[in-house]
């Protein structure tokens, strides 16, 4: 079984402080690592997170701020110093591709890595490859940002007793996978005779938005919601000023999306003690946890939750 978990890199907002770098977050599910707004120094928390850079597969910028996207360049030209052999699939606000490029090509390096590029001009899916399904939603900040749902497919599972009653096995079975009925020693057998389809977890992130209800759409049942939570509410003026989001507010938005495990991060420098994080969003939804710098979350199946 794949690796899946989740990998805060960073969790600070704009300003870093001695214990909170940059945002940076690494997603490993299903054989691929995604990287999402990788911050200043992003290349660094690596090393002492004790992951290799090549594990990136993607990486998604929610919008071209600093504190979100300054480590990009660095990471591009890391996974060329390493010759990563994969395609880097790279997703960002369209509106930001002049931004995109000067970090692409801040410095000197000669390039040997695929990069793909998916510029998001509108919310809606951005691309179904079979494996995960990505989804992005214009969120409110002021400029350009999305945030991200993703959704790995549907999968098929069988029930062993009722096809070891029908005689079936091996070859037949693949053929199952795929199609939902086949003929079997001249009688029908449905794939509904013999099992049932598993819809495919969802990871949900928000980094950077006031309160909108597009929210509750991005976070709709995900097994893992990750979410900006820069003030507490006793500051709420603070956050609706500067178009962020209190934990109160993101709990009332997990606990009415149904999420199963919602984490909180992107938190002022003037917060040092996060427990109060945990308090006020705890006491509307309680399966809340706080990102901390190098911290490891599990990331459940919706099942497991």
């Amino acid at each position: 079984m794949s690796v899946r978990d989740l990998i805060i890199l960073g969790s600070s907002s704009q300003q870093p402080t001695r214990h909170r770098n940059h945002g940076a977050y690494l997603l490993r599910w299903n054989g691929e690592g995604f990287l999402f707004d990788p911050g200043e120094g992003t290349q660094r928390q690596f090393i002492f997170a004790d992951v290799a850079p090549p594990t990136v597969t993607r990486i998604f910028v929610s919008h071209f701020h600093g504190d979100h996207c300054l480590g990009l360049g660095s990471m591009l030209m890391r996974l060329n110093l390493d010759k990563v052999p994969h395609p880097v699939h790279c997703y960002y606000p369209a509106s930001g591709q002049i931004y995109f490029d000067r970090l692409r090509y801040g410095t000197i390096y000669h390039e040997t890595i695929q990069v793909v590029l998916h510029p998001v001009e509108k919310e809606g899916l951005v691309e179904d490859d079979g494996n995960f399904r990505i989804e992005a939603f214009f969120l409110n900040h002021g400029v350009d940002v999305i945030g991200w749902r993703i959704q790995e497919q549907t999968t098929r599972k069988f029930d062993k007793q009722k096809l070891s009653a029908l005689g079936l096995r091996g070859p037949i079975i693949r053929q199952l996978e795929s199609e939902d009925e086949i003929l079997f020693e001249g009688k029908t057998v449905r794939f509904t005779d013999v099992g049932w389809k598993r819809e495919g977890d969802v990871f949900a992130i928000a980094l950077d938005t006031l309160y909108t209800p597009k929210l509750l759409e991005l976070a709709k049942d995900a097994a893992l919601f990750l979410c900006e939570s820069t003030y507490l509410d006793r500051d709420k003026k603070l956050a609706r000023s500067h178009r962020h989001m209190t934990a109160k507010q993101v709990a009332e938005v997990a606990q009415r999306a149904h999420v199963k495990r919602l984490v909180l991060t992107h938190f002022s420098a003037r917060y040092q003690d996060l427990a109060e994080f945990i308090e006020e969003a705890g006491a509307i939804f309680p399966q809340v946890d706080v990102a901390e710098d190098l911290k490891v979350v599990p990331f459940l199946k919706r099942e497991e939750c």
